[in-house]
């Protein structure tokens, strides 16, 4: 590839206030349309907006998360623009003294190197209300609940050179303010969305590239496929002599292609000025340092102490911190384990493996934290091999009760009385004396090989009961004979 991709994301962000920015109207998700609004909110001539507190504090609390510097006086502004679902014509929102100034973020990549994104600023803004485009026979429907919900809208640097780096880094961001508190981060209803500013430059050139826009993307996967698409236009264009025009541009997962939405030759003016109805917000540091005081365990350090703690390696340390249900998840199920490496395993292996198969988040997960710890104790101890312990793990999750339950109830511990398994390998043997002297005559190297001949005879006559680490050397030895 002859092209460098230079990539800055703004990610929108909803805050898990009980009522809006400005308003005292609920906040949720699916009430019926138009329910979830007062006068406020839909910009009636003397209504006046109060600002959350609330919203206020959780900005403070994400500024700390991403080492940014806190904006001791901050303004609100109106930013003008029309369109449908904006009644007031304007979004109270900030501009040049936001809440969040610079900070930046150390994002892990998946070959284990670590890529530092800048962040521009985090600003506190209303959300707009939704276009309703279904079911209307031609027509939009204009839903205002979403109108005033408070949003912050983190702004990163164009610091971002892949789309791996960039879902690695959305993901961090997923992660900080779900360990915070401060969003649901349920990218599906919208709380957390995306655009994506993408440009192509000729490798070794300092010089930005043309960018274009893509707007409200809601999903990790589909903000990978949106810039592998986006990269491809782009570099189609150039590359036949044509030039990238700046617009604002859709992506549509179906058809997989960016299309677009408007044109931004010119940077739209919004006619930014100070919200006449909205006083600055003056912070004390007191108030400030109160607030940092008060910050959860952040996942980059919850990882740190799981290796510290536990002796994991970085990258299951990374992958079991990457979201706060799972990292209580493998917490708890360790409190009773009292393995954290058993535990990682197979929190990171089959359980992992039955929730993608049923797309469930860990924390839907049928099988409690201390059941699931149950069934690692007895693997610990033997009464179990792992090969059971999948299938007991699978009655588990269809509900057929606890890890000692099933087990009782279909016989499955492990044989490790080592007569009943000495008894069991000289049937075997006896059965197969040809195996039994091409063993004997063969090399140590062979040998190896052919073991597990002799193993997988007993683990089926055992119906796979027999305890693995009694079975290897008691057969090794009675080879020999």
């Amino acid at each position: 590839m002859n092209w460098e991709v230079v990539i800055g994301l703004e990610i929108h962000t909803q805050l898990s206030t009980k009522s809006k920015l400005f308003s005292g109207a609920a906040v949720g998700f699916g009430a019926e349309p138009n329910t979830q609004t007062t006068l406020v909110d839909l910009g009636m001539p003397g209504a006046l907006p109060v600002f959350n507190k609330e919203a206020l504090r959780m900005a403070v609390m994400f500024g700390h998360a991403i080492n940014a510097e806190i904006g001791m006086t901050s303004v609100f502004a109106r930013k003008n623009y029309f369109y449908p679902d904006l009644p007031k014509g304007y979004q109270t929102s900030q501009m040049d003294h936001p809440i969040v100034g610079k900070g930046y973020l150390d994002v892990m990549l998946e070959d284990g190197t670590t890529s530092r994104v800048g962040i521009t600023r985090a600003h506190l803004e209303e959300d707009a209300g939704k276009s309703l485009h279904e079911d209307f026979q031609g027509m939009t429907g204009i839903d205002l609940n979403r109108s005033s919900t408070p949003l912050l809208e983190i702004v990163s640097e164009p610091d971002i050179r892949s789309a791996k780096e960039a879902v690695a880094y959305v993901k961090m961001i997923h992660s900080i303010v779900t360990y915070l508190g401060i969003c649901d981060g349920n990218m599906a209803e919208g709380s957390m969305r995306c655009d994506i500013n993408l440009s192509l430059r000729p490798k070794g050139q300092k010089e930005y590239g043309t960018r274009t826009e893509i707007k409200n993307v809601n999903s990790f996967r589909f903000i990978e496929k949106a810039i592998y698409t986006e990269i491809e236009r782009q570099a189609d264009i150039l590359e036949d002599g044509g030039r990238i025009v700046q617009e604002t541009r859709l992506y549509d997962p179906e058809k997989n292609e960016t299309r677009s939405m408007r044109s931004k030759e010119d940077a739209n003016d919004y006619r930014y000025f100070p919200c006449p109805d909205l006083l600055p917000v003056v912070l004390t540091q007191e108030y400030v340092d109160d607030i940092k005081a008060t910050l959860p365990e952040l996942p980059s350090q919850k990882a740190a102490r799981f290796q510290s703690e536990h002796a994991l390696s970085e990258y299951d340390a990374n992958v079991l911190s990457s979201s706060r249900a799972m990292a209580d998840f493998f917490e708890n199920a360790n409190n009773v384990a009292k393995d954290a490496k058993l535990t990682a395993n197979w929190v990171m292996g089959e359980l992992s493996k039955l929730l993608n198969q049923e797309q469930l988040d860990i924390e839907n997960s049928p099988v409690s934290a201390e059941a699931f710890g149950e069934l690692l104790v007895r693997i610990k101890d033997n009464t179990i091999n792992g090969k059971t312990a999948k299938d007991v793990l699978q009655a588990m999750w269809n509900g057929e009760g606890s890890a000692d339950a099933i087990i009782d109830a279909k016989g499955l511990k492990q044989v490790t009385d080592t007569g009943a398994i000495e008894a069991m390998i000289q049937t075997i043997l006896d059965a197969n004396t040809a195996q039994v002297e091409q063993y004997r005559a063969a090399d140590e190297d062979k040998q190896k090989k052919m073991i597990g001949f002799f193993v997988g005879q007993v683990m089926k006559a055992s119906q796979g009961k027999a305890n693995p680490g009694l079975v290897n050397p008691i057969l090794i030895k009675m080879l020999k004979g």
